[in-house]
């Protein structure tokens, strides 16, 4: 099974809160909702297509609850009936089951085991959806195929980085659609 991620990012490599002020304030972070200003249709179109292509999503625990906290609740989306109707996998040492959005699994323990196990035994693709700190646990393991990064024009000089990990890892370009708003989305799959 191959595992893909779908992660916006700054030039400088920030994954921190791009969908709002208020997302992910560690470390002080004030510079959160930058991604909304550069949404256009090329993005949509492209995470329309990746949404239709079915498969399952697996998040990190923060990530899992800021997703359940807004989409269940967004009927007029075309996104909200695949992420409700989408088996979810939720990586976490902390959450209890039963989980509350339908179709959600806890996988519970550490990261790098777990998604091995779930890599191992699921017959489908997986998607990672943002989850930064979950991606940045499974790369140096080699468990992440493919990378969709959407890079925006814009550099915060703080803030999570997504590369920011001792990991070495040779990826080869798949795809690059610029957006209108000067948004590069990338796709890179492990040479």
């Amino acid at each position: 099974m191959r595992i893909s991620t779908w992660t916006s990012l700054t030039l400088d490599g920030v994954m921190q809160a791009p969908g709002g002020r208020d997302e992910d304030t560690r470390g002080g972070f004030e510079r959160g909702g930058w991604g909304h200003p550069y949404a256009d249709e090329v993005a949509m179109r492209k995470a329309g297509v990746g949404m239709s292509s079915g498969g399952s999503i697996l998040f990190g625990r923060r990530t899992y609850e800021q997703f359940h906290s807004f989409w269940p609740h967004q009927g007029d989306n075309p996104f909200t009936k695949r992420l409700n109707e989408a088996q979810k996998y939720v990586v976490s040492r902390t959450l209890e089951e039963p989980l509350p959005w339908e179709n959600s699994t806890l996988l519970r323990g550490e990261a790098v085991e777990t998604v091995a196990e779930l890599k191992q035994s699921a017959d489908h693709g997986v998607v990672i959806l943002g989850s930064g700190e979950l991606v940045r646990a499974l790369m140096p393991h080699g468990l992440i195929d493919s990378y969709t990064l959407l890079i925006h024009p814009l550099v915060l000089g703080q803030g999570r980085r997504l590369f920011d990990v001792d990991a070495f890892a040779e990826l080869r370009l798949v795809e690059s659609i610029p957006t209108t708003t000067g948004v590069i989305i990338a796709t890179y799959e492990r040479a």
